[in-house]
């Protein structure tokens, strides 16, 4: 089928309720002015996809996916910049860039990054789970990457998340004598903990699975500590028993939050990037105040930073940063359902799982 004969109807895993989702046949989304039609090529699981999924937080129908590649089929009025053709990946979120959070660089606070730019329908929620996306008009404006040649969709797929991740470790500000803990090696571990290294700190990679710092060690990160033992004291013995002068908890687990407090020096900092559902957790709040410890987050994109992460990716896959080596699994769209369950159910084989439709 040419770029040009699109079909009617696409297949998609559509989300009908907490923990229901069905591969279906629905329309391929129609675009506007402005817009543009992306074929799938690759879409990651994220965990917020799986959070979503799992407690019911969003209306059903949806289509989740958002870490997204793939090819530009159709291209509405008045699009400039793109044509039919072009290899692209997809941000979901842009914001304003106006409003009083854009204006404070505090991006995913604002109301039109709150907005979902891309979709397969239904309720706006991503769509990298079907064969064909719509790319709204300020996505298209602001949110849309051209992938080289050269580079292939799967390396392409990383770019948003390599942005989160990029995100963190920029508000850490860290220096090269600084030791850093990451808490937690799947794929988004490995991300913050490659990224830090890349600022000339030490790091200090903490997991359970011996395959996950197999994988980790790809990366150049050579400072494993098996998360079955003693973490504080690891952590504690490879910094002259301060402590970690960053921890970064790459898991969402509150539970981990008091470890990460326990294994961080007094004056450091303490950074939750997964912690994305509501609850309570326990820490000391004498470890702020009296020991001076900061606890702090990062969440989602930033657009400050959108070109010099693409450039990261795109440049990295040629320049010891070939990301392809986080995927693990990669299933069709007719097996998304397997998919998702064995994202939600983590294996000591299993990092980054991918749809290819």
């Amino acid at each position: 089928m040419s770029l040009l004969e699109l079909p009617a109807t696409m297949r998609a895993a559509v989300y009908r309720g907490i923990d229901d989702v069905r591969i279906e046949t629905v329309p391929v989304p129609e675009i506007g002015p402005g817009e543009v039609l992306v074929k799938i090529h690759t879409c990651g699981i994220c965990g917020t996809d799986l959070k979503k999924i799992h407690t019911g937080s969003h209306s059903a129908p949806r289509v989740f996916g958002h870490e997204m590649s793939g090819t530009v089929v159709k291209v509405g009025e008045g699009v400039e910049g793109f044509a039919v053709g072009d290899r692209v990946m997809a941000f979901h979120h842009i914001p304003c860039g106006e409003c009083y959070y854009c204006r404070k660089q505090t991006f995913a606070q604002c109301e039109t990054y709150k907005k979902v730019g891309t979709t397969a329908g239904f309720a706006p929620s991503g769509g990298g789970f079907a064969e064909y996306i719509r790319v709204m008009d300020w996505i298209v404006k602001r949110g849309l990457v051209k992938i080289p040649d050269n580079v292939p969709f799967e390396q392409a797929a990383f770019i948003e998340p390599v942005n989160t991740c990029f995100k963190a470790i920029k508000l850490l500000e860290l220096k090269p004598d600084e030791t850093v803990l990451v808490i937690g090696q799947g794929s988004i571990g490995v991300l913050l903990a490659a990224l830090a290294a890349r600022t000339g700190a030490t790091i200090l990679t903490s997991d359970m699975f011996p395959e996950r710092h197999a994988v980790a060690a790809k990366f150049g990160l050579k400072h494993p500590i098996d998360a079955r033992g003693d973490v504080v004291t690891a952590a504690r013995n490879a910094t002259e028993g301060r402590g970690a002068d960053v921890t970064l908890v790459a898991v969402g687990s509150d539970k981990l939050i008091p470890l990460a407090m326990e294994a961080t020096r007094p004056g450091g900092r303490v950074m939750l990037f997964a912690s994305t559902q509501h609850g309570e957790a326990i820490f000391d709040p004498a470890a702020v105040c009296m020991d001076e410890k900061t606890l702090m987050g990062s969440y989602s994109a930033s657009v400050a930073i959108q070109d010099e992460g693409a450039q990261l990716v795109l440049d990295g896959y040629k320049d010891g940063f070939d990301l392809t080596q986080l995927i693990s699994h990669r299933f069709t769209l007719e097996e998304a359902v397997q998919g998702i369950h064995l994202a939600s159910n983590p294996q000591p084989d299993s990092m980054k799982i991918v749809i290819q439709p």
